[in-house]
């Protein structure tokens, strides 16, 4: 039995029921654990001692909106956690979809693992993810007074607004974006035979 068979083994026989997927692709084992699940599994994964995921390695946020040109039924946010097992030697994914895409809520692991806080607050920041639980989820990346969550898929490109410093109030202020949207098309310019050995 090679080492990833073991741990999908072991991952069936501690989470069982707990599970809504397991793939295997590309040397990589993935898990899909439900929200409500999220934090139970979170400290299964971590303390029984056929797994032992000592370690977060990263957590983010997923926007599914548009996945697969549109043909993606599924809820719209989640949040993917990468696990590694020093005593081990193996890795793990887990995705937990949020059940509310309007407001996308999911169980803090900071209680887990401490280093999910700055990741979770990333998350926050940038994808309006809720981590019911965390102790201080704020905006990490972006400013307090910054409107929307840049990294959503129907976020503007040009967002929807700037700062300049102005030298006259001395201070640093914000207005609506004055970018007008353009649509550029690329030119393309290739001779005969390009990319053909000669």
């Amino acid at each position: 039995m090679t080492r990833l068979e073991t741990l999908v083994k072991n991952l069936g026989a501690v989470l069982g029921g707990r599970l809504a997927g397991t793939t295997v692709a590309r040397g990589e084992v993935t898990i899909v654990v439900p929200a409500g699940e999220h934090l139970e599994v979170a400290r299964a994964l971590r303390d029984h001692a056929g797994l032992r995921f000592e370690q977060l390695i990263d957590l983010a946020g997923v926007d599914y909106l548009d996945f697969g040109n549109g043909s993606w039924e599924g809820r719209r946010f989640a949040v993917v956690m990468h696990l590694l097992s020093v005593a081990h030697n193996w890795r793990l994914r887990v995705r937990t979809f949020c059940p509310d895409d309007e407001l996308p809520i999911v169980a803090s692991v900071t209680p887990i693992w401490s280093a999910a806080g700055w990741f979770e607050r990333e998350a926050f920041d940038l994808y309006g993810i809720v981590f019911e639980g965390h102790e201080d989820l704020r905006r990490i990346l972006t400013d307090y007074g910054f409107v929307g969550h840049p990294f959503r898929k129907d976020f503007p490109v040009s967002g929807h607004v700037e700062m300049r410093y102005d030298p006259e109030q001395r201070r640093v202020v914000y207005q609506p974006v004055t970018i007008e949207p353009r649509e550029v098309v690329p030119r393309v310019i290739r001779e005969e035979g390009y990319g053909q050995g000669r």
